[in-house]
């Protein structure tokens, strides 16, 4: 899938040069001459790679790189910059950068990042969309179903469940086969897998 590319840079003739290369390659993009007004965005969940100047006034591109890697689905971020050195390099990267490339930019350095950002998305969006599949599966066990399914991922035998939660592992074995009918599943695998995919 093609996400938007959020350009976040202040000089004006950067930007609308990059702007030109990245719509030529069939980019959407949304250009903005501050981290900042692209903080502002509307709406403000619109996913997208973002390109980021480093030197900007107010928030730097590494500071804006920095915020968006403590949110739970974090925008993969290209750091540009006309002053680079290795200190900001390592921090960039540390930071969770995809790239960190030097201006002049070299257009096939950036279209590659770019597009290993856009892969970047698309694995967070099925890793996300498995996870919300998973939830939405355990959601309907009741407090005794979650409480075992969950010693089934720990590992615990039937017996081990049994004895832990005092109850017989006849009773047990019902709440497995309860379990494996609201999840559409009773392997032990898939079971862990359905717990794991969920947290």
């Amino acid at each position: 899938m093609k996400y938007p590319v959020h350009l976040v840079e202040d000089d004006a003739d950067v930007r609308e040069a990059l702007a030109l290369l990245l719509h030529t390659f069939g980019y959407g993009v949304n250009s903005f001459d501050s981290a900042t007004s692209f903080l502002q965005r509307t709406p403000a969940d619109a996913v997208g790679c973002v390109v980021a100047d480093v030197r900007m006034a107010g928030m730097s591109g590494i500071q804006l790189l920095e915020k968006l890697q403590a949110d739970p689905w974090p925008l993969p971020v290209v750091i540009i910059t006309g002053h680079g050195d290795m200190a900001l390099c390592r921090r960039a990267f540390k930071a969770g950068a995809v790239d960190f490339l030097g201006k002049p930019i070299d257009e096939h350095a950036l279209l590659e990042a770019v597009q290993a950002g856009m892969t970047r998305l698309d694995t967070w969006a099925s890793a996300h969309q498995e996870r919300t599949g998973a939830s939405q599966r355990l959601e309907h066990l009741s407090a005794r179903e979650s409480e075992i399914i969950g010693m089934i991922a720990d590992g615990l035998s039937t017996k081990e469940i049994a004895r832990k939660l005092d109850l017989s592992p006849r009773t047990v074995e019902k709440h497995r086969a309860g379990i494996a009918l609201k999840v559409g599943t009773g392997s032990v695998a898939d079971l862990v897998k359905l717990v794991l995919s969920a947290t």
